[in-house]
């Protein structure tokens, strides 16, 4: 891939438009402006042969369900359709910058039902100098697995189609989040940027806390649920109804980034968070990961593993704990290699990856997911300078604690355009 849509690829999910700007952005009094995104959209056909209960599992199942066997779609991949606008400007010795992004969708099941909805995933202001750092507030991509996610192959394309077919659509595919690392997510923070030390620099920030989805809490039943509620799917709340938590999540991440012919990045990061789940219930979420890059001669390989406990899988705090109260320990990672081939700007890629789930102390949870597992190949031809032709194809498996499993074969072919 070159480094056009490298930068245009970071300025659509971090919305630093003017990385990606040829204009340069739009002077308007005493700030620059600039607006930057990408539109990409996919042909998607899931080929799903198994009908197993593999609660948490990201392999759809075959015929009977909404996602069914054969399901076809035309659906937006893992990085969202995006506007993003940001505004920058030099004021008493400060860097100052704000961003506002909005994420439209581009699939619907439903006549009328207007697509798979709109996302804001971004609104945050920035401040700092390069010789102190910088301060961030609002909105933002997390840092624990924020490096995963932007060095993903899939970040192109579309990887596993996850939930992709439910009813009304969804506004992006999973790509590989859930199979080899846990989704960073947009949320909440203030965070503290160091300057850059000759390539070292460290973030260190505070998270909104999240409750968390629970698929499978056991087997059978849920045991946590929203004011009472009896459904399988149950969304676990703090002790009081607007499931509020007590205490915040922190991140943190240290990295060294290095130049040359051979060039790349090596980083280790972590998050907790302590979750309140009923009066008698409270544990400890905490995962930890490291990565690294290395490219060299079109050459570029990706290295990631995380280790958590009560962290639980794909997301952040989905399934993290048993009904009994106890944590599930959850770990995974994945590899990617990958080569751009010389004159021709096409970037050849194959990865593999996966993320486990154990069952907690105390629980016996037959049908809770035990791994999913993805495989990626993929080529992706940068047309012109900002218009990316893909195609992939994804197998995914997810398997359960007995030993029983779900398999889809993902073919996709697209176009994805950065401005």
């Amino acid at each position: 891939m070159n480094n056009t849509i490298k930068l245009a690829v970071a300025s659509a999910l971090l919305a630093a438009a003017s990385s990606a700007s040829a204009a340069g952005g739009i002077v308007a009094g005493d700030w620059t402006i600039d607006i930057g995104g990408n539109v990409n959209a996919y042909y998607i056909s899931n080929s799903s042969k198994d009908s197993n209960t593999v609660l948490g599992g990201l392999a759809n199942t075959a015929a009977g369900t909404l996602q069914g066997n054969n399901a076809q779609s035309i659906n937006t991949g893992l990085l969202p359709s995006w506007l993003g606008f940001t505004g920058k400007t030099r004021q008493n010795d400060l860097d100052v910058e704000f961003a506002i992004s909005l994420q439209p969708g581009a699939s619907s099941k439903t006549s009328l039902a207007g697509g798979g909805g709109t996302e804001n995933r971004q609104a945050y202001i920035s401040f700092g100098d390069k010789s102190w750092g910088t301060i961030l507030l609002g909105k933002n991509l997390g840092e624990f697995g924020r490096d995963a996610i932007l060095l993903d192959q899939t970040l192109l394309g579309v990887g596993s189609q996850g939930v992709v077919g439910t009813a009304g659509g969804t506004t992006t595919t999973l790509g590989r989040i859930g199979t080899g690392f846990l989704y960073a997510d947009f949320q909440g923070q203030a965070n503290y940027t160091t300057p850059n030390f000759n390539g070292f620099q460290a973030v260190v920030g505070i998270v909104q806390p999240i409750n968390t989805l629970n698929l499978a809490n056991t087997a059978a039943v849920t045991t946590y649920t929203s004011g009472g509620s009896s459904t399988v799917a149950a969304v676990t709340r703090s002790l009081d109804s607007s499931g509020s938590q007590s205490q915040p999540a922190f991140e943190a991440k240290a990295s060294y980034s290095f130049a040359g012919d051979v060039s790349g990045k090596v980083w280790v990061e972590g998050k907790t968070q302590k979750v309140d789940y009923t009066a008698s219930v409270t544990n400890t979420a905490e995962a930890y990961a490291v990565g690294a890059n290395v490219n060299m001669a079109g050459f570029g390989l990706v290295a990631y593993y995380y280790d958590a406990k009560g962290a639980g899988t794909t997301a952040w705090l989905m399934d993290g704990v048993a009904a009994n109260g106890n944590r599930r320990d959850s770990n995974g990672g994945y590899v990617q290699g990958s080569f751009t081939v010389p004159g021709v700007g096409t970037k050849v890629a194959a990865s593999w990856g996966e993320s486990n789930l154990d069952a907690a102390a105390g629980e016996t949870a037959t049908t809770l997911v035990k791994k999913n597992e993805m495989i990626t190949v993929g080529a992706y031809h940068p047309l012109t300078k900002h218009l990316n032709l893909v195609a992939e194809y994804s197998e995914v498996k997810a398997t359960n604690h007995s030993g029983a499993n779900n398999k889809s074969d993902i073919l996709s072919a697209g176009a994805i355009l950065f401005f």
